[in-house]
């Protein structure tokens, strides 16, 4: 019975532990996206020169003061590359190029003026926004190297990104679609570098184990970061697949629905 008792605390313990997760790191793209602009799928539907010609801004989003450092800036160029390949393949965007966010700031409750004049400044009446944030916490373990007894002090540390979207219509300021994706993955690492062969090591969290080695101790923190924001991209991905495959059943009821 005590065992039993166990077993569903666990459990327990691990569902409020993952629910808490889904909110961390807090949105943050209505510092940059007003929500008055946010319209129906009404108004993806009705606009029939598809796909959108579209440029992508990447904005990697420090202001939150729990805020986790900055991808590299090679990274982040990465990201935003397998971003443009990504959207163009499941929603009907053709991104024509990424453009710098070097200019683009968080103000409270937004500022749709600042993606407006950047789309009139690369004559474009549509912006993909993705704004890129995530927390970390780090805290002391116990290590056990593998296939041995052997306990190591190191540390853990915990990634929290989130990559949140927003489809902006510019020429009648209006927010065509919004969606976000998030991880979390861990890195493990001992106290000095070069105690043992499995470490330092990043998996991502809760229920994938599969292992990714750093190339170095030292960078370890950036591949935990790289990592868990390409998870993250991924279920972004697959929530505007699954969003605009909505849409275009609703458009084909609406056909049936007219014949």
């Amino acid at each position: 019975m005590r065992q039993l008792l166990n077993q569903v605390s666990l459990l327990l313990g691990m569902v409020f532990l993952v629910s808490c997760a889904s909110a961390i790191p807090p949105a943050r793209i209505g510092d940059y996206v007003s929500s008055e602009h946010k319209t129906s799928d009404d108004a993806f539907r009705r606009i029939n020169q598809r796909p959108l010609q579209t440029g992508l801004v990447v904005v990697s989003d420090t202001a939150e003061p729990a805020a986790a450092p900055n991808l590299p800036d090679e990274a982040l160029v990465r990201l935003g590359a397998n971003l443009q390949q990504g959207l163009d393949r499941v929603i009907p965007v053709a991104i024509t190029e990424v453009i710098s966010a070097g200019h683009i700031r968080p103000k409270p409750y937004g500022d749709w003026a600042q993606f407006a004049e950047l789309g009139r400044q690369r004559g474009l009446d549509y912006l993909a926004i993705v704004v890129v944030s995530s927390t970390e916490q780090e805290y002391p373990v116990t290590l056990f190297l593998r296939l041995t007894t052997h306990a190591q002090p190191g540390f853990r540390r915990d990634n929290w990104s989130l990559l949140e979207f927003a489809l902006l219509d510019l020429k009648y300021n209006q927010t065509l679609m919004q969606a976000e994706g998030r991880s979390w993955g861990t890195l493990d690492r001992p106290s000095a570098p070069g105690i043992n062969q499995w470490y330092p090591a990043v998996y991502l969290r809760p229920q994938d184990e599969r292992r990714i080695w750093p190339p170095t101790y030292e960078g370890a923190p950036n591949t935990l970061r790289i990592v868990s924001f390409e998870q993250a991209a991924k279920r972004l991905l697959l929530k505007l697949q699954n969003s605009w495959l909505g849409i275009v059943e609703s458009e084909a009821r609406a056909r049936r629905t007219g014949s």
